[in-house]
Formats: C-alpha cells, sequence, structure tokens
C-alpha cells in the first residue's frame, strides 16, 4: 500500500512539472508572437476638399482610410500638379505639401536646421512633413495690401524664401524701356512687335522666361509648367486639345531655344518689344 501511495505521489509530481513546463513553453511562444503595428499617417488639415499624407499622396478627405489615414497608393506619388518648379510655389496648399516631400526637391538635412520663424529663440522643423506643411502655408510675404495675394501661386516651399516678389521686382528692372505685349493666338513675337511699329528685342526673351513675370501678363489658370519650344514664353490658348494643357503658362527650361521667330498654332506669345 505504501508502494502505491508513493508511486501515485511521484506520478502526479511528474503530472504537474509537465504541465508547468509546457504551459511556460506556450506562454513564451506567444509572447515572441505578435502583430505588427498599422502604421499611422498624418495629414494636412487645411484643405477642404484635399488632403496630403506624409507618404506624399494627394488624395479627396472622402477617400481617404479610416483606419490608417493614409490616401490610397494608387495616386501619383510627390505629384507636383499646379506648381511652378522654377519658383518652387504651388496654387494649391497640398499639391504643395506634396511635391515638397520629395526627396529630390527637399534636402532633410538641410531642411531640420531652418528655424520656424525669425527670431534667433524659435525651434526648428522636426520633420520633412512639419517643415513642409508649414512653409507650405501663405504668410505675410505672400499678400499685397494685407488682403490680395501676389500671385495665385502663393503656396511655395523653398528653402529661402516663402515668396518670389523680391525676385520679380528685379527682373522688372531689367525690363525697363520694354513694352511687353501679348499677342493673338499663333503670332511670332516678330509680328507681334512689328504690328506695332517696334521690333522684337531677343535678350529680353531670357528676362520674360519667369513664371512670375508671365502671370503678371497672363491667367496662368492651368498653372505655369516647364516646356520646350521656341515660342516660349507663352500661354496655351483655352481651347487647345486637352494634353497641352489649356490655360497653362509655359517657360522653357532651354534657353538656347529662345526666339522672336517662334510660334505655335495653340499658343499665345509674351513679347518683349522696343
Amino acid at each position: 500500500m505504501g508502494t502505491s501511495a508513493s508511486w501515485l505521489s511521484l506520478s502526479w509530481i511528474f503530472w504537474n512539472l509537465l504541465i508547468f513546463k509546457f504551459s511556460s513553453r506556450i506562454t513564451a511562444i506567444r509572447k515572441d508572437i505578435g502583430f505588427q503595428e498599422e502604421r499611422t499617417c498624418r495629414t494636412t488639415i487645411q484643405g477642404r476638399y484635399y488632403i496630403s499624407d506624409d507618404n506624399g499622396y494627394v488624395c479627396d478627405a472622402l477617400t481617404i482610410d479610416p483606419q490608417s489615414r493614409c490616401c490610397s497608393v494608387k495616386g501619383e506619388k510627390f505629384s507636383c500638379h499646379g506648381c511652378n518648379l522654377l519658383s518652387q510655389c504651388c496654387n494649391s496648399y497640398e499639391y504643395c505639401v506634396s511635391c515638397c516631400l520629395n526627396p529630390a526637391r527637399t534636402e532633410k538635412g538641410r531642411v531640420l536646421k531652418l528655424k520656424i520663424a525669425k527670431p534667433a529663440t524659435a525651434g526648428t522643423y522636426a520633420n520633412v512633413f512639419d517643415y513642409c506643411a508649414g512653409r507650405c502655408r501663405h504668410n505675410s510675404e505672400s499678400v499685397v495690401h494685407e488682403n490680395a495675394y501676389l500671385s495665385d501661386f502663393h503656396h511655395c516651399f523653398s528653402q529661402t524664401s516663402n515668396s518670389s516678389g523680391t525676385n520679380s521686382a528685379v527682373l522688372e528692372g531689367k525690363l525697363h524701356g520694354i513694352n511687353v505685349i501679348v499677342g493673338r493666338q499663333g503670332e511670332s513675337c516678330n509680328s507681334v512687335c512689328k504690328s506695332r511699329g517696334q521690333s522684337c528685342v531677343p535678350n529680353k526673351l531670357l528676362v520674360l522666361n519667369q513664371c512670375d513675370i508671365i502671370q503678371q501678363y497672363m491667367s496662368c489658370k492651368g498653372a505655369c509648367l516647364a516646356s520646350v519650344g521656341a515660342d516660349q514664353p507663352a500661354e496655351v490658348v483655352h481651347d487647345a486639345p486637352k494634353h497641352l494643357n489649356p490655360g497653362s503658362c509655359l517657360y522653357t527650361q532651354k534657353q538656347s531655344t529662345l526666339s522672336c521667330d517662334g510660334s505655335h498654332q495653340h499658343t499665345r506669345r509674351l513679347c518683349p518689344c522696343a
């Protein structure tokens, strides 16, 4: 009887040790395995219709993912729609942020050292998204008479200035004595100036080949875009084929193509006459 009791006691101890060991192993396994937490995007909140997330996408506020707060990746990343890449200014806050987030346009190491405000005691930006979201908001440098914008392109992410107004004033000074005339559709600048008893001044085309200047003479409702053509600077007429970006103003990054002779059937040229 004593031997049987001892055997039962040993069996009980053995099974308890086995259960304890098995339970500990299961607990350890469950502790080591976990679900990866889904990343939540930071977004702009200024616009009524569009949102830009910190991944560089722009989407309709109604289509944003309710859980991640991120835009769909189906759209264009780092979109610069409605932006003038020369002045780094856009006509939309959300697209300004999206364009600014492109590492090729905004150098992280540099912007994180910039002051948020002018005082020496002001802090710096914590990340590139904060820089872009803050920089693209219009400020006092973007307006004239406190109630009107210098330009429709008043959302700027330039690392040097939030407005290109000063640069515009310098360029205008170079046009002293020049009559800046908007030609008719399909006209060359030689034709435009000749009809007014004047001549086209070729070296002043370079001065006019700036979005800040073009926007003062043309509406540029379809943004100001870099292009290539002897008819630039110019504005695409509103009834032009859609693929030509009707209403857009065009400047060329290839200055050697600037010509008084150039013309295009779907554009109106901006001409320097004297």
